[in-house]
């Protein structure tokens, strides 16, 4: 594996492992808007290191184990950090956007990060396919990009979870920006892809404007 992927992998890790037994650690670093809007900014950085328990955790790793190597592959080390971080920071500022006058508003997780790398492998490699544990047929990646953030659509609509599911959303558009700009041709050379995995984004800054979400 990786080295820098390995360490975001442990760091992020031994980081939820600890907020899931110490309340004040976890409240100190989670993205709250409260504490945001009061000055300390570093949460939007900090609660992409914090998980809600195992589930979360396991399942952001995984899916940034799946997709990281072929950013890496495609881009090198350096390239992939600033994919990562620069779709964080990204999802930070959407759900920061969206819940602004929510100062109650909490959220943590990866997810923003996660998604950017994912959306970022998705556009360069259009057509791998991915082999999920409960699944037993290949599934296209972009089939499950785009139902990544359908899925956080309903739960950004639910509100039953302590999710930063906004953040999916904001890490998308970052990974998404960030891919292109690096390799312009693919809007000509990989046109449906790039048009398909806008749907999703479009569809939530649609129905935030009809006042859905």
């Amino acid at each position: 594996m990786n080295p820098v992927l390995l360490l975001i992998i442990a760091v992020t890790a031994i980081i939820s492992y600890k907020g899931f037994s110490d309340e004040a650690f976890f409240r100190k670093y989670e993205f709250h808007i409260g504490s945001i809007r009061a000055g300390e900014h570093i949460r939007m950085i900090t609660s992409a290191f914090l998980h809600g328990d195992i589930g979360h955790l396991f399942f952001n790793m995984l899916t940034l184990y799946f997709f990281a190597p072929v950013v890496i592959g495609s881009f090198g080390s350096l390239s992939f950090i600033i994919i990562y971080f620069g779709s964080l920071i990204f999802g930070s500022l959407l759900t920061l956007y969206f819940h602004k006058n929510d100062y109650y508003y909490r959220a943590i997780g990866a997810s923003g990060a996660v998604t950017g790398v994912l959306y970022s492998a998705i556009l360069l490699q259009p057509d791998m396919s991915l082999y999920l544990f409960f699944i037993p047929i290949p599934i296209p990646a972009y089939l499950f990009g785009i139902g990544y953030l359908l899925y956080s659509i309903y739960g950004m609509k639910a509100k039953n979870d302590n999710i930063g599911h906004t953040a999916h959303f904001g890490g998308a558009i970052g990974g998404y920006i960030i891919t292109i700009a690096k390799v312009p041709m693919m809007l000509t050379d990989n046109t449906l892809m790039v048009v398909l995995l806008v749907i999703p984004i479009i569809i939530l800054f649609v129905l935030s404007k009809m006042g859905k979400i």
